[in-house]
């Protein structure tokens, strides 16, 4: 301890020990200088939601730790989005640092060079501490960070698995038992429907566009891949209209009336009334099913994973991220606070009120964090046991938003009785040229 005291006391006074370099061409004993950008003013453009806040509730524990200011704004997140896109393609955007919707702007803005590349950074040990280590991001996590170089072109922040949600009173007056595969799921809803009493066994997204999240849980564990090895769309095969087949019968027959319209918002009213007896969608959702205010189910959740289907059982994964923008002039400092803002304190404060889930595995498997964790523990075990099978939800293509327009119109289309088969072939058809010259731009 005393030798590293001296070297350290040594190195910062600029005596012949500071020039002392280990074997990856950095000072020995180096650690990271948080204060050298003090003085500094970042820019922040967040997505509104329960990340935004937690950045902007501690902002002040990062300017006291480095010196450096931080000015944010949350915009709701369509705006924020296409404000992101305007002003980065100008190529003077107003900000430093940015919220990404990973499943929505990774491919575009790797495509166009907007961030700045910091795997640099990461193996530098005066800008990076320590516990910041690649491999304690999940797969999904790196697979979003990084792009087909193997750069890291941002830092994963909060991942969002889809899990099964389901009400035990009504699975228990039924007798029915938590179904572990996608044919039991269909029974179970079949049982649990009492249409007279108002009670439904399953809801989800029918909304064109917000349905392709429910409807991807299912393609893949069909065995579904959204891409071939040369970029083709594949959404028109077996596995898509097997997928298609059991969405069209989970929504029109065990469902609520008017379902196709349904987004997050009203499958939630529905599940908190205690009016459907299961529900799949994203973890981030837990907190007002337990919310005496807002719920009528308090107590009476079951959280699991996303049952399996024939080939495989997936968690169909969306995620947001933190990166630093190509242009801006302070790329260091603001490398600084997309690393605060991952940290291990600010991931578990963001787990512990359920307001996302840290793709970082040190964070998720901390007995003292997960003591500290507001939901179930059964929630908590959903997150973990979800990350084990993550498969990202959305293919990486830069049209994305017209994926999800297309092939959701396909699949809404179903839920008036029109064959799968024959709308996926049209949604095939109509997004591959999309698709290509969306690639050769």
């Amino acid at each position: 301890m005393s030798h590293h005291l001296i070297s350290r006391r040594q190195m910062l006074a600029g005596t012949a020990a500071a020039g002392a370099v280990g074997l990856t061409g950095f000072p020995a004993y180096a650690e990271v200088n948080w204060k050298k950008y003090a003085g500094t003013t970042l820019e922040v453009i967040l997505a509104k939601g329960p990340r935004g806040d937690n950045l902007q509730k501690y902002i002040k524990e990062f300017t006291e730790l480095t010196g450096i200011q931080v000015e944010s704004e949350q915009i709701p997140e369509q705006q924020q989005r296409q404000k992101a896109v305007i002003e980065l393609a100008s190529g003077k955007p107003s900000f430093d640092v940015i919220h990404l919707s990973y499943h929505v702007q990774k491919r575009q803005f790797e495509k166009a060079g907007w961030l700045a590349d910091i795997s640099g950074y990461m193996k530098d040990p005066t800008l990076t501490a320590p516990d910041l280590v690649e491999s304690d991001f999940s797969a999904a996590g790196l697979e979003y960070a990084k792009n087909d170089k193997g750069q890291m072109l941002s830092l994963p922040w909060s991942v969002d698995y889809f899990i099964l949600y389901y009400n035990k009173e009504l699975f228990q007056k039924k007798g029915v038992a938590v179904p572990k595969t996608l044919d039991e799921m269909v029974t179970a809803a079949e049982k649990l429907t009492d249409t007279k009493a108002g009670i439904y066994g399953f809801v989800g997204r029918g909304l064109r566009n917000a349905n392709m999240t429910l409807w991807t849980n299912f393609y893949l564990d069909y065995g579904g891949e959204f891409l071939d090895d040369k970029g083709n769309i594949l959404t028109d095969g077996p596995e898509a209209i097997a997928a298609t087949k059991l969405y069209q019968a989970l929504l029109t027959k065990v469902a609520p009336p008017g379902v196709a319209g349904f987004n997050w918002m009203e499958s939630m009213a529905s599940f908190t009334q205690g009016r459907s007896a299961m529900w799949i969608d994203g973890v981030g959702w837990a907190p007002p099913l337990e919310d005496p205010a807002a719920s009528r189910v308090v107590g009476k959740v079951g959280y699991t994973v996303v049952p399996a289907g024939p080939k495989g059982q997936y968690s169909a994964t969306y995620g947001d991220g933190i990166g630093i923008a190509a242009a801006s002039k302070n790329k260091e400092a603001a490398y600084l606070l997309c690393q605060w803002v991952v940290s291990k304190k600010q991931g578990a404060r963001l787990l512990q009120a359920g307001g996302g889930v840290p793709f970082r595995n040190s964070i998720l498997n901390d007995p003292e964090v997960q003591q500290g964790v507001k939901m179930p523990k059964e929630w908590l075990q959903s997150v973990i046991d979800s990350a084990k099978i993550s498969k990202l939800g959305l293919p990486v293509v830069i049209p994305v938003a017209e994926f999800r327009d297309i092939v959701g119109a396909a699949i809404t289309s179903t839920l008036s009785g029109a064959d799968p088969a024959t709308e996926l072939k049209k949604a095939h058809e109509q997004f591959r040229p999309i698709l290509e010259r969306s690639e050769k731009a």
